[in-house]
């Protein structure tokens, strides 16, 4: 007897290894899977733009960092002595618009730098709905809690966002593996039948960039379908909480990583767990032997990856005892 819809995720034929380069741009999915990628020593540049939720301000941005082109002067904006920009999230700030600028250019030469050494890209897709910025009749990213009033709500077609990242693919190396997702966090600002129509037209366009030779990981299914539980969202009942996250991520890392990387990352959560063991007996012979051991097994690691902070942070506590 089964309880559940369990989904079959297909296993990926160009695998994450090690010493793969990861970039993840898009919702705040992205940040989630990047920042898993990040703790298990992958390295990964996760969501340098900050939370982008929908598709044509990815776009844009990458074309930015690509041609070198500096963001829009019109779209600057201060709010409470703090100065903002449309394009990219509300955690990208200056205190003045001069500062935010050469802030701005800085991550999108570092984005350049990551796309051109980059083996996998992955891109979460929010919602299909824009904002029109009225007075400069470009979309944006961010409203910045600026009045309504300024911004005209706009959905996108599902053309429009196939040809987006057609265009801008395009300029990439041909050996990036890219991988499309499609958030499972519902925007209930928009209403939930409004979502609905959002997230369908989203899912359209992945499956035709899918057509095209892109990938497809199912985040969005594996929790609104697999899963399909409460139990699995935040008190928000929108968010997927951490045991989601933990699920979802491991049924990328069954798809996507090498069994090299997989038998790593058991063995890196090991150690991790260890390195924030809080010992029973401080300033033991039984703790200067857990942490020897400990030290050891960084150090056997340490061709493979950077433990270099760990490293230093068990040698500083044995020099302690």
């Amino acid at each position: 007897m089964h309880f559940r819809t369990e989904l079959t995720v297909p296993e990926s034929p160009k695998k994450i290894a090690l010493q793969t380069h990861v970039l993840t741009l898009g919702s705040c999915f992205a940040e989630v899977i990047g920042t898993k990628l990040v703790d298990n020593k992958i390295p990964t540049l996760a969501n340098p733009f900050g939370t982008l939720f929908n598709p044509l301000s990815i776009t844009k941005l990458l074309h930015h960092a690509l041609d070198e082109t500096l963001p829009d002067e019109r779209l600057y904006v201060e709010h409470q002595g703090v100065w903002f920009h449309y394009d990219f999230h509300s955690s990208l700030w200056g205190r003045t618009q001069d500062e935010l600028r050469q802030r701005l250019f800085a991550i999108l030469q570092e984005v350049k730098q990551w796309l051109l050494q980059t083996d996998v890209l992955i891109i979460t897709l929010g919602t299909a709905f824009v904002y029109r910025h009225l007075s400069s009749g470009q979309l944006v990213a961010n409203c910045h809690k600026t009045p309504n009033s300024a911004f005209e709500r706009e959905l996108l077609r599902t053309e429009q966002i196939v040809e987006a990242f057609e265009g801008v693919l395009a300029q990439l190396p041909s050996f990036l593996h890219v991988v499309f997702t499609v958030s499972p966090v519902r925007h209930t600002r928009d209403t939930l039948p409004l979502n609905a129509v959002s997230k369908s037209l989203l899912r359209v366009a992945c499956h035709e960039l899918s057509e095209r030779g892109h990938a497809y990981f199912p985040a969005y299914e594996l929790l609104l379908d697999d899963l399909r539980d409460y139990r699995f969202y935040k008190s928000d009942l929108i968010h997927p909480n951490e045991q989601a996250e933990d699920y979802i991520f491991e049924r990328f890392s069954n798809a996507y990583f090498t069994k090299e990387l997989q038998k790593f990352i058991q063995e890196w959560q090991k150690i991790r767990q260890a390195l924030g063991h809080r010992p029973l007996y401080p300033n033991t012979a039984s703790h200067r032997q857990f942490l020897e051991n400990l030290l050891q097994k960084l150090q056997k690691i340490a061709s493979d990856v950077d433990v270099n902070p760990e490293i230093a942070t068990v040698s500083e506590q044995l020099t302690c005892l």
